[in-house]
């Protein structure tokens, strides 16, 4: 702590930034609120359980496609699901043009490139000479010198490996003082030449593998931000049916608390008559506290799966309007191809095709250190032609022919380590990566196989318990009207009051069970979709290249460049009927007992001789 306080104390008696750059000894940190303020989005306070919704609060219709939509509108960073709310999937629209700027920046080596140097100078150079005068002596005398220097070369690199090069340069000198045979002279040459690569550096799979590598990295960083929106759109999918599941379980859950409540009343007004003892009032006061505990955590439950909504769809945690969802759930079976999805799976998955991507790099990657693990043998050539001109001491120009004194060279130049232990042990690095990454595809196609089989095994059955959950829920609904009844009509002691408890419960279980199963085996639909690669074209959605100018090859003096931007998705084509009503409501949501408002006076008095 006092190391803290000491750090705090130096920084804020110093300023921010040190322009005269002194040696740091100490850690420089600014306050919070010295630094630039983003303040959070604007939000209502959310409701909860003790503040919750009134009656006139406003609602806002959501059918599942509108809310698939606006997640993708709202997706500059890609959210996924997790649990009760979104996190940063760590993905962002922006990745891939970012990605696909190297493509240019590694093709760019193949764009010629110039050199100019204009240069003026002047020397003075002090030498020592004999005294003409005294042959002991010697004195220092200098010669001044002015020149111009002029040196232009282009050289460009070829996808072969070699590398053109055409140069000129010009030398304009004036000597002073004393006689010069010419002064002023000016010597110049042009040349030509070309060196090429004859092991290392040779072929053009060699130089291009960089450029082919940055457009793998480049299709990699898409079929990423792919595979981030397939499970954003799944994760949008799972919130809208939580919300439905959790919406059923809070009218379950109430229609349990007006159970419990009538058979509290009832069994209190039986005991006070003597008709029963206290252990069915026990009973019934314990279920009834229970079943209101629950609906509070049911209503919670509402509340945390809308804002889990809200946030995958990238709108506030409140802004005044309830979400109701008002698509249905499917309640067809789906019987997939195997075959098929196996198929798809294989060729559509984008986390498969990553690693195809990965393999065709390792594969470059090889290229390129097999290269390296080559000894260095060039083939060069150079012609030069080379000029002089200047003015004699009698004031006559002189200057030499065109292509009188040209000189050539050719030459083979060889260079190697001894051994070349570090570029072959790279070599062997590349080897086992690309066995290595061979073996995590082959495993990536094993898991897909199994995800995909396990998915189907949870399809069939989700399903199959919507069937026996509903059959549950007739019967349940028939119990609890038969036990209601007989609880109604039975006065005496060998009633168990504790088989209409177990009644009520088992109802409400049924009836959530039923939704919680439908709900699930719908987001399992997206999960097969997701897990066959075609989640996004299912629901019509495809990618496009946003535009936007900035700086070009030619400079900023040109007009702007559309270059990419990002990869936003369009908006998609409605894939889910949308009703009228909100979509809990195509349960049937009707109470399978009317439970009348208790009225101590109408109960029935005690019977005679009890």
């Amino acid at each position: 702590m006092l190391l803290l306080a000491g750090i705090a104390g130096d920084a804020a008696g110093q300023d921010t930034y040190h322009f005269n750059f002194p040696e740091q000894r100490t850690t420089a940190v600014r306050q919070p609120a010295e630094l630039r303020q983003f303040p959070l989005p604007p939000s209502g306070r959310p409701p909860t359980v003790a503040h919750p919704l009134s009656d006139r609060t406003p609602q806002r219709r959501l059918s599942l496609d509108e809310a698939i939509r606006t997640a993708l509108e709202n997706d500059r960073v890609i959210r996924i699901l997790a649990g009760e709310t979104a996190v940063n999937s760590g993905k962002t629209i922006y990745d891939v043009a970012i990605a696909n700027t190297v493509v240019d920046q590694q093709t760019a080596r193949f764009n010629p490139f110039i050199t100019v140097n204009n240069n003026w100078d002047q020397l003075k150079l002090p030498s020592a000479i004999p005294d003409p005068g005294d042959p002991s002596n010697t004195l220092i005398n200098g010669f001044r010198t002015d020149q111009h220097r002029l040196d232009v070369a282009v050289t460009k690199d070829n996808p072969l490996g070699g590398q053109f090069a055409v140069g000129a340069n010009s030398i304009r000198q004036m000597f002073a003082p004393g006689i010069s045979p010419l002064n002023p002279q000016t010597t110049s040459s042009a040349s030509i030449g070309y060196t090429q690569p004859l092991l290392q550096g040779f072929g053009r799979p060699v130089n291009l593998a960089p450029i082919v590598l940055a457009r793998i990295d480049a299709e990699r960083s898409f079929f990423q931000l792919k595979d981030a929106t397939q499970q954003q759109v799944r994760g949008v999918i799972e919130a809208y049916w939580n919300l439905v599941a959790a919406r059923i379980d809070v009218w379950a859950t109430e229609q349990q608390l007006k159970q419990a409540d009538f058979a509290y009343s009832f069994a209190d007004r039986r005991f006070r008559l003597g008709i029963r003892n206290a252990s069915d009032r026990a009973q019934a006061r314990t279920s009834l506290a229970n079943f209101r505990a629950n609906l509070i955590a049911a209503r919670n439950s509402v509340l945390q799966r809308e804002a889990a909504l809200r946030n995958i769809l990238g709108l506030p945690p409140w802004d005044e309007a309830q979400v109701v969802v008002t698509t249905e759930p499917a309640v067809d079976r789906l019987e997939p191809d195997w075959d098929l999805i196996v198929e798809l799976a294989a060729q559509q998955r984008p986390d498969l095709i990553e690693l195809k991507l990965i393999l065709e790099a390792d594969e470059q990657q090889l290229i390129i250190a097999n290269n390296t693990a080559r000894p260095r043998l060039d083939a060069t050539g150079l012609y030069r032609w080379n000029g002089l001109e200047g003015e004699t001491p009698a004031g006559n120009f002189i200057n030499t022919a065109a292509g009188q004194f040209p000189d050539w060279t050719l030459g083979v130049n060889f260079s190697v380590p001894l051994g070349l232990r570090r570029e072959r042990a790279q070599l062997r690095q590349r080897e086992l990566i690309l066995a290595r990454d061979r073996a995590n595809l082959n495993q990536g196609l094993h898991a897909a196989s199994h995800n995909l089989a396990t998915t189907l095994r949870s399809l069939d059955q989700a399903y199959e318990q919507y069937l026996a959950f509903r059959e549950a829920r007739e019967a349940a609904a028939e119990n609890l009207r038969i036990q209601e009844g007989i609880f109604r009509g039975q006065f005496d002691a060998s009633f168990n009051f504790l088989n209409v408890l177990i009644s009520i419960t088992d109802w409400g279980n049924a009836v959530r069970n039923e939704a919680f199963s439908l709900t699930q085996y719908n987001t399992l639909l997206a999960e097969l979709e997701l897990q066959t690669g075609t989640i996004l074209e299912s629901h019509g959605i495809w990618f496009y290249e946003e535009r936007y100018g900035s700086i070009g090859p030619l400079g900023r003096l040109h007009p702007p460049i559309g270059y990419p931007e990002r990869n936003g998705p369009l908006p998609n084509i409605d894939s889910y009927p949308s009703g009228d009503r909100p979509a809990e409501e195509f349960f049937d949501l009707k109470t399978p007992v009317v439970v009348p408002k208790v009225d101590r006076e109408t109960l029935p008095a005690p019977r005679r001789g009890r």
